[in-house]
């Protein structure tokens, strides 16, 4: 396993994708703010929940950069179209079983079959994350193909 290259290219992949998804919520295409989301599973305040958040998203981003790694080292090769797939394999399997099952975890999230009460005040994201918005899904796709890319091209497998 390439530890300098899964570290230096994960850091560069999970600040692009991490990029991306905060440039979704503040243009308006989505609502899901995963640092705040993450972040609020750890701690009911507010204004230090996206802080927590953040750094969980980013060490998570990086750890995946290790499981990308190793399986760029079992096929043999790293190409960015390899990447990109496992990319968006990784994106749907966060949209389609991750996310609607987060809420049945989440202390503080209301569930698709019970409403907010006083310490669950935030909306479940629904299958795919639609309840953040139909663009949701686009978005995290294209943040997890972007992620998957930069880790393709630019991993390096020793040897």
């Amino acid at each position: 396993m390439n530890w300098m290259s899964a570290l230096l290219w994960g850091f560069a992949a999970t600040s692009v994708m991490t990029t991306l998804m905060a440039m979704s919520v503040g243009l308006g295409f989505s609502r899901m703010s995963l640092p705040l989301i993450l972040g609020t599973m750890f701690t009911p305040d507010r204004q230090r929940a996206p802080s927590i958040g953040f750094a969980i998203h980013f060490l998570d981003g990086w750890g995946f950069a290790f499981v990308y790694g190793l399986a760029f080292e079992s096929l043999g090769h790293a190409t960015w179209w390899i990447g990109g797939l496992f990319g968006l394999v990784h994106g749907l399997a966060i949209l389609a079983a991750v996310l609607p099952v987060i809420d049945g975890i989440h202390p503080r999230m209301a569930s698709e079959t019970t409403g907010p009460e006083p310490t669950r005040n935030l909306e479940p994201p629904g299958f795919m994350a639609l309840n953040y918005g139909r663009a949701t899904p686009a978005v995290t796709l294209l943040a997890h193909l972007a992620y998957g890319v930069i880790l393709g091209a630019f991993y390096q497998i020793p040897g």
